[in-house]
């Protein structure tokens, strides 16, 4: 079986990246096609065959950042020729569902989001752009020439698998495709759940707005609790002139630090909504209960009352409120349940799921 995996760019090593890696264990024989790669993801896929689009050239050459390419991406990912494969995978939030197949090809679309800014955060995306308004309606132009093309080209993959639910709603809704869902893999195996705790909660995550960690920090400041904050990003310096003294920023931290400070946290705080969000799954495998913003992907990974609490409103006061009830109930929470809890989320359990749909596919074919 000739068979390829796709991924959208692989600049960054995240949540989607890690789905990548996984597949390309899975097939080590596959190549992997990208619109773009960055180097310092050699440590992963040094033993991958690695094929790139032309954008990458610009890319690589002149250093053009990712979004400046964003009106070539279309055309670059439908001139990958995937003759003679029998079966191609995409792992996609935006452009690698949209290759082009022969009619025999089976093309399973793992679909980690519709595309953001395509759809639900349009408005928002635009809003955020610092650009004068006439640099705004070309964007605005741009975007809704993309949301045809991305709306058209949903229509090639032969399966669509979702990493939530909550995605495989806004599949159907913005796609009018069904979906089954397949939790993306977490390394659950390699965290040592942990009783006892340092005291502190914790926040591990890209410092972006959308992720709302302003929330946790005010809500942190008023209740004058620690809290210690992993990750880089844009928003850092913003959210630095909002901490108060019991706040921590750690920066960027390897994957070894940020498991042992999950092993040490009193309860992750995740005020943003996400797709999925694999971080509290990995703070629940440490036995850490979880207080997440009860929309999106948390509802489906973390149980109210049992491996965490919701706080149901997008505010800081909503969020504060949960904290406190947390403290009071704190000792009902069995960090050997949250731990179990996690393993169904595990990288074995995703292996089984795509190798059973790989199956159904090729039989079906067949």
């Amino acid at each position: 079986m000739k068979l390829a995996l796709v991924h959208d760019f692989l600049v960054n090593f995240g949540g989607a990246e890690k789905v990548t890696l996984t597949l390309a264990e899975m097939f080590p024989d596959a190549p992997i096609y990208t619109l773009l790669y960055h180097h310092k993801l050699d440590r992963l896929f040094a033993n991958k065959k690695i094929i790139v689009s032309p954008l990458q050239f610009w890319f690589k050459t002149f250093r053009i950042p990712v979004r400046f390419l964003l009106p070539w991406m279309a055309g670059a990912v439908e001139n990958f020729n995937f003759s003679g494969y029998d079966l191609v995978i995409s792992s996609n939030n935006s452009f690698a569902g949209g290759i082009i197949t022969e009619p025999e090809t089976i093309h399973i679309s793992y679909c980690h989001s519709p595309t953001r800014y395509l759809w639900d955060a349009y408005h928002t995306y635009v809003d955020e752009q610092r650009l004068p308004g006439w640099a705004k309606t070309i964007i605005k132009k741009l975007l809704h020439n993309l949301r045809i093309w991305d709306k058209l080209s949903a229509g090639r993959p032969s399966i669509y698998l979702a990493n939530s639910t909550h995605v495989k709603k806004r599949i159907h809704k913005y796609y009018r495709r069904d979906a089954q869902v397949v939790y993306p893999p977490v390394d659950t195996h390699k965290i040592i759940p942990k009783k006892s705790n340092a005291g502190y909660f914790l926040v591990l995550s890209r410092l972006s707005g959308y992720k709302r960690i302003d929330r946790a920090i005010l809500a942190c400041n008023a209740l004058k609790l620690p809290l210690v904050i992993i990750g880089e990003g844009e928003a850092r310096k913003n959210l630095e002139r909002l901490a108060g003294p019991t706040i921590e920023f750690l920066g960027w931290q390897s994957d070894q630090s940020k498991l042992e400070y999950l092993r040490n946290a009193r309860a992750l705080l995740f005020p943003g909504e996400e797709d999925f969000g694999i971080v509290p799954v990995e703070a629940q495998a440490a036995g850490k209960p979880v207080i997440a913003y009860g929309v999106g992907g948390a509802r489906e990974s973390v149980m109210d009352g049992v491996t965490g609490l919701f706080f149901d409103e997008p505010t800081t006061e909503s969020l504060t409120i949960a904290i406190r009830r947390f403290i009071t109930m704190e000792k009902k929470f069995d960090w050997r349940e949250i731990s179990q809890h996690a393993q169904k989320f595990s990288r074995e359990k995703f292996k089984q799921d795509i190798m059973t749909i790989v199956n159904q596919q090729l039989k079906i074919k067949n």
